[in-house]
């Protein structure tokens, strides 16, 4: 087995300095040589193991945050900025972004919290209607926040991993017995009762909790993997309530309403660990070739609880394929978007027209694979199929929603629905964008708006696809 070589110059260099220590200061306390401590630095020497575990005698730090991938994830986030169509050409190279990150990690930083607020403002903007006061954008999106905070984290959070794990083996069940388990759990140990109640009683509800009165009220609305999925959520605010807690602590939300709803995704995550509980869910999307109706029917829950899980399985020594998944309504709005990777789709707005996430809506509960690629050449693969909402009476029919999961190119091989492809074929890949409003592509007969940082030509003697430009 290879061993990888550990270099953390930056983080070393942060932490004398931290110390108010020269290099000669901290090779005396960690008894190496002062050129030593300055190769480290210069990430010209690997870290050995046991200046590691020196430097968690002298320091006290935690060895497993010091090794860790920061400066991938820094170089990850600041390549996706750099590629922004805000910045002119031509666009740093790798080799210009490492130097960066490794001379100037703290202005690097500054750089990407600036990138940010440039893009939380621009969508507060979009957003913007007439009738909206302009105080709104003095006010942070909660959603952002938390959809960075989850992508932050590879959307992965061992604890609550473990501790639907722990809870799972503590009273083994197959998945037509989970629903029991968790009514007879929520009422023996927290004294909650579990009603199924009428649509009319709900009121347009879906579940509702009495903590005064201990009764969790469930709508006759939904099936039977939603309702053990809302118990799964429940149990998760009742039962390890401090594990929400101390994650939302570092979540960088601060409103009450946007740690209520941080609280509310974290739950969600948390039922989805339990009802597919982490080894065997991932043993079974690896044999399977990722086949969502597969997983669904195995454990015994919905084809969009497969895709939400599907992008969780990002755990040291059993990495899943990294996915994204986006869930749009019928007039093209965002309603979820979860990240496993490092790209960023439909920050603004609705996604492309190109992709076929829209045309899933034509032929209802039908996979639907496409390949696509992004104005800056980065290529994946998508499968796009509909969803169903539950109904509450005629009104509320057709509550159709489209979902899209994809990944890097890759990772296709390990895709059974991209199999059947030639990947050789250039045609076989569509062009599509980020958002119309930031798109740069010139030529596309689906555009809908005017590029915000792009003038495209116009010829008042020819007509083009659009009226755009021509």
């Amino acid at each position: 087995m290879k061993v990888k070589k550990m270099f953390v110059g930056p983080r070393l260099r942060r932490l004398r300095k931290g110390h108010d220590q020269t290099q000669a200061d901290m090779a005396r306390a960690l008894g190496v040589s002062t050129t030593y401590v300055n190769l480290l630095e210069n990430n010209q020497r690997s870290l050995s193991v046991s200046v590691l575990m020196a430097l968690n005698d002298v320091y006290g730090i935690d060895w497993r945050e010091f090794v860790g991938d920061e400066e991938a994830d820094l170089l990850a986030d600041l390549r996706n900025a750099a590629r922004d169509p805000v910045f002119p050409e031509p666009q740093p190279d790798l080799q210009e972004l490492r130097a960066a990150i490794d001379h100037a990690p703290l202005l690097v930083r500054n750089f990407l919290h600036l990138y940010r607020s440039h893009r939380e403002t621009t969508e507060r903007l979009m957003r913007l209607g007439h009738e909206r006061m302009p105080d709104d954008l003095l006010t942070t999106s909660p959603e952002m926040i938390i959809h960075d905070f989850f992508r932050d984290n590879r959307n992965y959070f061992d604890t609550l991993e473990r501790a639907a794990e722990a809870l799972r083996a503590d009273d083994p069940c197959s998945p037509d017995e989970v629903y029991g388990f968790l009514k007879n759990r929520l009422g023996d140990k927290h004294g909650i009762e579990v009603r199924i109640a009428s649509v009319e009683e709900m009121e347009r509800s879906l579940r509702t909790y009495d903590k005064a009165e201990g009764v969790i009220r469930l709508s006759e609305a939904l099936d039977h993997p939603n309702r053990a999925f809302q118990l799964a959520h429940v149990l998760c605010l009742v039962e390890f309530d401090d594990q929400l807690t101390r994650l939302t602590s570092n979540s960088g939300v601060r409103s009450e309403v946007g740690i209520a709803r941080c609280h509310v995704e974290l739950a969600n995550y948390f039922a989805a660990a339990f009802l597919m509980p982490y080894a065997d869910f991932f043993e079974a999307a690896e044999n399977n070739g990722y086949d969502v109706d597969r997983l669904a029917a195995a454990f015994g829950v919905s084809f969009e609880q497969v895709c939400h899980r599907l992008t969780t399985l990002q755990r040291d020594g059993a990495r899943g394929v990294p996915f994204f998944l986006i869930r749009v309504d019928k007039a093209g709005n965002v309603t979820k978007r979860f990240n496993a990777t490092n790209i960023r789709i439909a920050d603004y707005g609705g996604p492309c027209p190109v992709w076929k996430i829209h045309t899933a809506f034509s032929t209802p509960g039908v996979i639907i694979p496409q390949f696509v690629e992004l104005p800056d050449g980065e290529r994946f693969f998508t499968i796009n199929r509909t969803t169903e909402r539950p109904s509450f009476s005629r009104d509320s029919q057709d509550r159709r929603v489209a979902l899209s999961l994809g990944c890097d190119l890759a990772h296709v091989p390990r895709i059974a629905y991209a199999q059947a492809f030639n990947l050789k074929d250039a045609s076989l890949f569509s062009p599509i964008g980020i958002n119309c409003h930031t798109c740069p592509r010139q030529a596309c007969s689906q555009r809908a708006h005017q590029p915000l940082f792009l003038e495209l030509p116009i010829d008042p003697a020819r007509r083009g696809d659009t009226r755009y430009e021509s």
